[in-house]
């Protein structure tokens, strides 16, 4: 027997609180874009100030750390703040989340020392804290929406959610163009010196990034909690029903369960299992699994990628050596502004106007193939034809920026959307914050190993000290080689969640839905 309230959430057109609520939950997903962008270009501000005496570049060692910090942080948080969610509830824990979030930003660029071993050591603590609290926040957000979502549209109101990392990642490049042409135009530095100013130009572009939290966290303590949580989980109908009148436009007497006595009866006993039990592992074991491996898969590849394009930058941009700290970071700033507006944000559009009708399934499979595609494409022939890359071949140049702009597209309008949309609507509502952070870590450990293993993989002996391991054409090949196996995975283990309510994706267990004595 279903709950009305949980149909009438079901069937409800869509109506102004829904994208209130997209705003709202996706701040966070824009400030781990904003955090996670930022930092390249950071890092040639750092590079600058902190190692004169190393060309100006930070060793692979300390910028393996910086990357690996806020990962690591992530993953503890999507562990941590996915059980809660489970156990005390979704909202009672969101505004933590925030909370740690805008402390964070905030603390990464407030070191007060000067030196250089203090200042990374204070940014790095920050950044787990930051990584932390943004982990918390990617289950939260993904199952707040899935659960106050219509089964019509419910992917595109998630998709849409994550979509908040495109322009987070747009808005982060702009504050840092921003910041450093104003510190450039004052100072008027110099190639060869870098104003002491720099080193409070990082620290401004940091901070910035706790705004975007903060200025949500209002209306985050505002929203009630999911119905399908008080509902299911807490057995307060009433109460469920209350909460949901406050912010749908439809009345109560719509959602009242109602028997021949007029009472609200009782709702179906809550399965009985516990999370990893035999049950549990027989009936949701393999959508854990696909969800937590094809997440892992893709943050290789898609982590990875970030890094990369750094090195691809450099064909394009100045000598750092004829031009000033300030430049520097604006120009990368400004090529990830543009790969942004070119590739990533329509990606993550594309799969918000697409995903409800082809479904989830389909479009990961195709993301991973395309993605494999992009990768051999650029990879194979690299040392042959695309190492010729010059300012004086705008065709050879043109042709790479667009395979690497598929390359994220796909990747957007594809797995590293879908992967965050799937798992908010698989499990049970007792599991599902705590199943979403599973999946969400085992990516972050994928992320860990794709981004440190890149940048050990690709460093030159001949420019800074340390061997080639398999060289820039066997990075990509690798990547390509792991896409295909997403794609693989996707195909013989994920189960398409389109068009069915959270309630029926729960008792779907291979191709028959299981309804037995245990809920």
């Amino acid at each position: 027997m279903g709950l009305k309230v949980l149909s009438v959430l079901d069937t409800t057109k869509i109506q102004y609180y829904h994208f209130k609520a997209i705003i709202i939950a996706g701040m966070g997903l824009f400030t781990d874009a904003y955090d996670l962008f930022c930092i390249a270009p950071i890092t040639k501000l750092l590079g600058r100030i902190y190692y004169p005496k190393t060309d100006n570049e930070i060793s692979p060692a300390i910028i393996s750390i910086m990357v690996a910090v806020p990962l690591l942080g992530t993953s503890i948080g999507q562990l941590i703040f996915g059980r809660l969610g489970d156990l005390i509830g979704r909202r009672r824990v969101y505004g933590l989340a925030l909370t740690l979030m805008v402390i964070s930003s905030f603390g990464s660029g407030f070191s007060i020392c000067t030196s250089r071993t203090c200042v990374l050591a204070s940014l790095a603590f920050f950044r787990l804290m930051l990584g932390i609290g943004i982990g918390g926040d990617y289950p939260l957000s993904a199952t707040i929406m899935s659960e106050f979502a219509n089964k019509r549209t419910r992917g595109a109101f998630i998709a849409a959610v994550f979509s908040m990392q495109g322009f987070g990642i747009l808005f982060s490049s702009m504050v840092v163009m921003v910041v450093c042409a104003i510190f450039e135009h004052a100072t008027h530095a110099s190639k060869e010196h870098t104003p002491l100013v720099a080193d409070l130009a990082w620290r401004i572009i940091l901070m910035i990034g706790a705004i975007p939290a903060a200025v949500t966290f209002y209306w985050r303590m505002m929203m009630p909690e999911s119905a399908r949580y008080t509902a299911l989980v807490e057995h307060n109908v009433v109460q469920a029903t209350k909460d949901m009148e406050k912010v749908i436009e439809i009345s109560m007497n719509q959602m009242t369960e109602q028997t021949s006595s007029g009472t609200t009866p009782l709702i179906l006993p809550s399965p009985t299992y516990n999370l990893f039990s035999k049950r549990f592992l027989y009936r949701h074991g393999r959508d854990l699994f696909s969800c937590a491996f094809t997440w892992f898969i893709l943050d290789i590849v898609f982590y990875s990628s970030t890094l990369f394009q750094s090195h691809i930058y450099e064909s394009f941009l100045p000598d750092k050596h004829e031009i000033s700290a300030f430049q520097e970071a604006y120009n990368v700033a400004k090529w990830q502004a543009i790969v942004a507006i070119c590739s990533t944000i329509p990606g993550y559009w594309a799969t918000v106007f697409l995903i409800d009708r082809i479904g989830r399934r389909k479009i990961q499979i195709l993301g991973f193939v395309l993605m494999a595609v992009g990768l051999f494409a650029i990879g194979i022939p690299y040392y042959a034809f695309w190492n010729r890359l010059d300012r004086h071949n705008k065709g050879v140049e043109i042709g790479f920026m667009i395979l690497l702009g598929l390359v994220f597209f796909f990747s957007n309008f594809g797995p590293n959307t879908t992967t965050f949309i799937v798992p908010a609507e698989l499990f049970p509502a007792r599991f599902r914050t705590t199943c979403h952070g599973i999946s969400g870590a085992a990516g972050k450990v994928g992320a860990i190993i794709g981004s440190i293993g890149f940048l050990w993989a690709f460093h030159d002996k001949k420019t800074d000290g340390y061997p080639r391991a398999i060289g820039l054409t066997g990075t990509l090949v690798t990547l390509g080689v792991v896409s295909l196996i997403g794609a693989l995975v996707t195909y013989f283990f994920t189960l398409e969640t389109n068009g069915r309510s959270l309630e029926e994706n729960e008792y779907e267990t291979g191709k028959n839905a299981i309804v037995d004595s245990e809920g």
